[in-house]
């Protein structure tokens, strides 16, 4: 184990001797405790947003907190974004096969009965977090192959290098409107993948001069739901598959697919339409010449004033523009 940065444990123990014997025992593997707090209110989202903050290696919890189910604490982090990929040990003082039902149910990795026993604490703590490690070593294996997939599409219909990169544009865009990190990190990973679902359409529809027909509409059309049908799996992309899916919808409720309207559109993907429209226009394609970007903000701004954008963000896109060229 690397001395010098130590694993983190999430500890959430109201009970003094029991939290102070866990933390001894812990300590003797060098893992770094963080104890957090249990809000009277008995706010699970409260313990939700510590355990996001400190972003640890494993959650270890007391079933019986004092203002607090821990079974429904588990559960409440489990189904948070970054808590999915947490490994989650409950303990216990009585031996209760229903609390142990109930536990695995949760989505707890462990259940450890109390008073905690060295070397099956330890021995527990080790093997989730090697687990952990495995499984996200295996996500990013994942990503990277989709990463490609997605650039075997661009090529196919890029003419040229692109002159103004989608990624590029999300990255500082993101920034200007004072995102969160993880949210431009989404935003980022759509930026990569978001013509993945593109290879189901065959190229005599994507490369055909002139309007499709319904039929042919319909098959391009369906790529944001096959995009979306590939994160399924990867429960801590559940954002970027809402992107994939929801981009084309426009604020008048007059997209695609499921022909949302206004704030029903999530505001990463409101966000990302923009981007991906003004990439669109001022790249070239094997079907369409670029405009250049004065162009390209006319068009989004006439789409606004059409009913098909969210006018005050592509007014913030515009602003942006006009301040990166500026820069």
């Amino acid at each position: 184990m690397n001395q010098s940065s130590p694993l983190r444990i999430f500890l959430l123990d109201d009970h003094p001797y029991s939290r102070v014997a866990t933390v001894d025992l812990l300590r003797l593997n060098n893992y770094q405790i963080i104890e957090g707090e249990t809000p009277q209110t008995g706010d699970c989202d409260q313990v939700v947003e510590q355990v996001g903050k400190v972003a640890p290696d494993l959650v270890l919890m007391d079933v019986n907190l004092v203002h607090h189910n821990g079974i429904e604490l588990c559960q409440a982090i489990k189904h948070s974004p970054l808590g999915q990929k947490i490994p989650i040990i409950l303990t216990n003082a009585m031996d209760d096969p229903q609390c142990r039902l109930l536990s695995r149910a949760s989505g707890a990795d462990a259940y450890l009965l109390k008073p905690l026993e060295r070397v099956e604490l330890l021995n527990q703590v080790d093997l989730l977090i090697q687990k952990k490690k495995k499984l996200a070593e295996s996500v990013t294996q994942i990503e990277q192959v989709l990463f490609r997939l997605a650039a075997v599409v661009e090529e196919r219909y890029a003419v040229g290098e692109a002159q103004i990169t989608c990624s590029q544009l999300v990255q500082g865009f993101g920034q200007f409107l004072q995102l969160e990190q993880k949210q431009i990190d989404d935003l980022m990973f759509a930026a990569r993948l978001h013509n993945l679902g593109l290879l189901q359409v065959p190229d005599e529809i994507m490369l055909k001069q002139g309007p499709l027909s319904p039929p042919e509409l319909d098959c391009v059309r369906d790529h944001v739901r096959v995009a979306a049908t590939i994160f399924e799996p990867l429960a801590g992309r559940r954002a970027v598959g809402e992107i994939m899916l929801y981009h084309h919808e426009r604020w008048d409720g007059s997209g695609y697919p499921d022909g949302l309207k206004g704030k029903q559109i999530p505001l990463l993907a409101q966000i990302f339409q923009i981007i991906d429209i003004f990439t669109a226009l001022t790249n070239n394609r094997r079907y369409k010449e670029a405009v250049n970007t004065v162009q390209a903000v006319e068009i989004l701004q006439e789409e606004a004033k059409r009913g098909w954008r969210n006018p005050d963000m592509v007014d913030k896109f515009v602003n942006f523009i006009s301040k990166s060229q500026m820069g």
